[in-house]
């Protein structure tokens, strides 16, 4: 029996990727709509990245851990988007194995380590907030970089052992994933091996990433209620919430996303894959211009490149 499963995993050279079961025509109204979300994707976040490190007002932690959630955005839409649109024009919708195994490998290790930054983002909130004088000393660069290299470290510690369990699965069955993406659960349904052992490194990992995680901002958030609550102006009050205000937008988009698509019942996959597409790509189209609409440091530094290049073009134009 342990022979002709691995015989049959051995035999499985690429998967088919199913995607959105609408009707041909409307494959290049997604194709379209996927572009525009990808292409505000690769604006909105390397444009974040570059006013971050460009403007020395934002070389601070918040910013710090801001460009890093940037490039998190970037990255693991960046495993999924392109497939997909590719997909909308073949016919096969072929995805070789290896890739499978390397665009879960990189979207797992991407969305874990934002699940630990948008903590580490609630804790800094925290300390600005209700330590706002010993925040320069606790929040040191030092600290700032050790929390962010966890984060990674973390996302590709859990990324090795869900894919190692996940790819030593015998798939015997359909090479059909039912998903735009390599996902656990579409892939779990085309395994024939017993997945209890899957199963509970699943729900460790569950347990060490999405808990603790959760458990981190929503004491920070108590804390930082409870302090804003005793501050006694108004104006005080407002801008102490309208810092916070855009990182509990992004967690509770981002978890919201998550959570329904895993407690959705394997019978409704096209909700998974609408919940996927929150958290794969309308979340990092959404977190710049929410970062950005709602930060006057932002806004500022965007107006101060955009007048330097107008002034540059000006000049140009003057020469000719």
């Amino acid at each position: 029996m342990g022979d002709r499963e691995t015989n049959n995993h051995s035999e499985v050279t690429d998967f088919i990727l199913v995607g959105f079961r609408v009707r041909p025509e409307l494959h290049i109204l997604l194709f379209l709509l996927f572009l525009l979300v990808y292409a505000m994707i690769l604006l909105g976040n390397v444009g974040m990245m570059t006013i971050i490190m460009t403007d020395s007002r934002l070389n601070t932690p918040m910013y710090f851990f801001l460009g890093n959630l940037s490039f998190i955005d970037l990255f693991y839409s960046s495993v999924i988007a392109p497939k997909a649109m590719v997909n909308f024009w073949s016919e096969s919708k072929s995805i070789s194995f290896a890739g499978c195994v390397t665009q879960f490998f990189l979207f797992v290790l991407f969305i874990v380590a934002e699940g630990f930054l948008l903590a580490v983002m609630a804790y800094d909130r925290f300390i600005a907030i209700c330590n706002p004088l010993l925040y320069s000393v606790q929040m040191s660069a030092r600290l700032c970089t050790q929390l962010v290299a966890g984060s990674y470290f973390c996302g590709c510690i859990s990324s090795v052992l869900q894919t190692s369990v996940t790819f030593t699965l015998s798939f015997c069955g359909s090479r059909a994933i039912d998903h735009f993406y390599c996902d656990d659960r579409p892939l779990q349904r085309l395994s024939c091996s017993d997945l209890y052992f899957h199963n509970m490194v699943n729900f460790f990992l569950c347990s060490i990433i999405i808990l603790p995680t959760i458990i981190v901002i929503i004491v920070s958030y108590m804390y930082i209620v409870s302090t804003v609550l005793k501050i006694r102006s108004t104006e005080g009050r407002k801008k102490a919430f309208s810092t916070c205000s855009s990182h509990l937008g992004v967690v509770s988009v981002l978890y919201g996303a998550v959570i329904f698509m895993y407690v959705t019942p394997d019978r409704f996959p096209e909700l998974s894959k609408v919940a996927s597409l929150c958290y794969t790509l309308v979340t990092p189209m959404l977190n710049p211009l929410i970062y950005s609409l709602r930060n006057k440091d932002v806004k500022e530094a965007l107006r101060k490149i955009l007048g330097k290049k107008i002034l540059l073009f000006n000049s140009i134009l003057t020469v000719i």
